[in-house]
């Protein structure tokens, strides 16, 4: 193994759902609510990829299934352009 590979494996990862009252996320608004990890970061890197800065966050740790309530939120002024991102996919 390379070192640049071994240097790179040992950096930590954000965790895709932040726990808690992180205070970078304190003033975002909520998108949605979604009921599981895996489609809230789904969501999330959709959002992404159309330009939105957007994050997902738990006031509690998720179950072992990755099942909870995950906040899908954006900054206040990229609200409305998230919410017409979410609303006009259906």
């Amino acid at each position: 193994m390379s070192l640049r590979r071994f240097i790179k494996s040992r950096v930590a990862k954000e965790p895709a759902v932040a726990i808690g009252g992180d205070p970078r996320l304190a003033d975002w608004e909520t998108v949605a609510t979604i009921e599981d990890e895996k489609t809230a970061v789904a969501w999330r890197d959709h959002l992404q990829s159309a330009g939105v800065d957007a994050a997902c966050l738990a006031d509690h740790p998720l179950d072992r299934f990755g099942h909870g309530d995950v906040f899908l939120v954006v900054p206040p002024e990229q609200w409305s352009r998230a919410n017409e991102i979410v609303e006009n996919l259906d």
